[in-house]
């Protein structure tokens, strides 16, 4: 079985990481593990909360938020056994609490790397089966377009949440029904600029949904001279003076999650120029925390494990030479 998509970039990452010092990388591995909750699992930003004793309102754990922990603690090649325990727990008490895609492929991502960490085995009394069953759940997601929705009741497909099926069906080495139907969806949301929008009726694309529409068509088509050449156009058009990318055209601002989906977007397709590691790097670093972790944008004043994972991916592709 092929080295799956999510597990090739976790390894590039965790490579160009290896620059990091010590003393940083302890720090930041020590705020992500800051974030972790008692039942194992991870949450994003919160709010204080009265009682001094809980965790803060908006920071109880969270799937998503959980499985960007374990990205970024394994880009610091710093998630560990007994790390992976703590989540293992987390893990087998939210096995039911499926209801979106994001859900789904986070859940899944978080138990192979635990597996793959210490061993435990969250699927073990699963049915055999279980990969089948859930390629056939995740196609409950399929909308008449020929994309995924972010939940069952969605009517058009998510450029975005299609990214992430195909992602989770590579992971359980399960084949995309009709792949050319994925195909022609990603294809069917470019627009004029040269870059991809998430939903059909949207006119202006970002810097995000061109990422992951890149890397479907990566995965199951060719991306040739010409789509090349306009999806670099627009990354030009995005590409911010702070030496990182812009969401979109009109945000006048860099944030490290449109500088790491962008960035890794030049990269996968050979283009070395439009941005300068060197840059990149100066960017990335202008938004680290002395305490540990990494702020979103220039103007964010707060750290979480999602964009502490997306500033390290971005300096690990950048020193991935």
């Amino acid at each position: 079985m092929p080295i799956p998509y999510l597990f090739r970039l976790d390894e590039r990452l965790a490579r160009g990481l290896t620059r990091l010092d010590a003393e940083r990388r302890s720090r930041h591995r020590q705020f992500i593990l800051s974030q972790q909750n008692d039942d194992g699992g991870f949450g994003g930003r919160g709010m204080p909360s009265e009682d001094r004793s809980a965790p803060p309102e908006g920071r109880e754990s969270d799937l998503y938020y959980t499985a960007f922990a374990i990205r970024a603690l394994s880009a610091l090649r710093g998630f560990e056994g007994d790390d992976a325990q703590r989540v293992s727990r987390y893990l087998l008490a939210s096995r039911q609490r499926h209801a979106s895609v994001i859900d789904v492929v986070s859940w899944l991502y978080s138990a192979l790397m635990v597996q793959a960490a210490s061993g435990i085995d969250v699927l073990a009394d699963a049915d055999p089966g279980w990969p089948v069953q859930l390629a056939a759940v995740l196609e409950g997601f399929r909308t008449a377009d020929g994309g995924y929705a972010k939940t069952r009741e969605g009517a058009v497909g998510s450029t975005y949440h299609s990214f992430l099926v195909a992602l989770c069906l590579e992971l359980i080495n399960q084949p995309v029904p009709s792949p050319e139907l994925l195909v022609k969806f990603m294809l069917d949301r470019q627009r004029d600029d040269g870059g991809f929008v998430e939903i059909s009726p949207m006119k202006r694309s970002g810097t995000n949904p061109t990422a992951a529409a890149i890397a479907v068509l990566m995965l199951h088509s060719t991306i040739g001279k010409h789509l090349r050449e306009d999806v670099l156009a627009f990354l030009k058009d995005v590409r911010s003076d702070e030496g990182g990318f812009q969401a979109n055209s009109r945000i006048p601002f860099a944030d490290s999650l449109s500088t790491f989906t962008g960035y890794l977007t030049c990269l996968d397709l050979d283009e070395h120029k439009l941005l300068s590691p060197a840059r990149v790097e100066q960017f990335i670093m202008s938004l680290e925390q002395p305490g540990g972790g990494f702020r979103a944008a220039t103007w964010d004043q707060a750290t979480d494990v999602e964009y502490t994972f997306y500033a390290l991916g971005t300096l690990g592709l950048a020193w991935d030479r």
